[in-house]
């Protein structure tokens, strides 16, 4: 009767091993259907400067599929700047209409699952308390920190 019981026992314990490893992998991508975006008085976000996109995609380990995300600093280029607002707009320079903008997070990081249609390109504007700063050129996907602190300089605002 000992028998009986530790190999139901066992047999109990593979089946819920199985059914918790399958459950697992079913809803591995689900996490691109959660709805993220940051906001000024949150603080979840973390890894600050470095692409956001590489984890936070389709299969990717990241908790949401997200469509633009990148970190912004003060003017030191050191610390982060936990009070500015990212905006795209479909004219330079703050022209155009405004159609996404995305609150930085209390530590620098901005970021969105919303779909963006980057259709005919958007041009980012980083408004600080004092200050807003424009990039002249268009973006066409949303990896900021791809290229700010790579191969360009950081995002800032002051």
């Amino acid at each position: 009767m000992k028998k009986v019981i530790q190999l139901l026992t066992l047999f109990v314990m593979a089946i819920m091993l199985t059914v918790s490893c399958e459950k697992e992998n079913e809803n591995e991508n689900e996490g691109g259907n959660e709805t993220k975006t940051s906001s000024a008085n949150s603080s979840e976000s973390h890894n600050m400067g470095q692409n956001c996109m590489s984890c936070h995609k389709q299969n990717g380990s990241g908790e949401g599929w997200f469509t633009v995300a990148g970190t912004v600093y003060d003017t030191s280029k050191i610390t982060v700047n936990p009070s500015a607002t990212v905006k795209l707009y479909t004219g330079p320079n703050g022209t155009g209409t405004l159609k996404y903008p995305l609150q930085v997070d209390k530590k620098g990081n901005f970021y969105t699952t919303t779909n963006i249609d980057f259709t005919g390109g958007l041009y980012p504007a980083v408004t600080g308390n004092t200050s807003t700063q424009y990039m002249g050129s268009t973006i066409s996907n949303g990896q900021c920190n791809s290229c700010h602190g790579n191969s360009t300089a950081k995002i800032t605002a002051q």
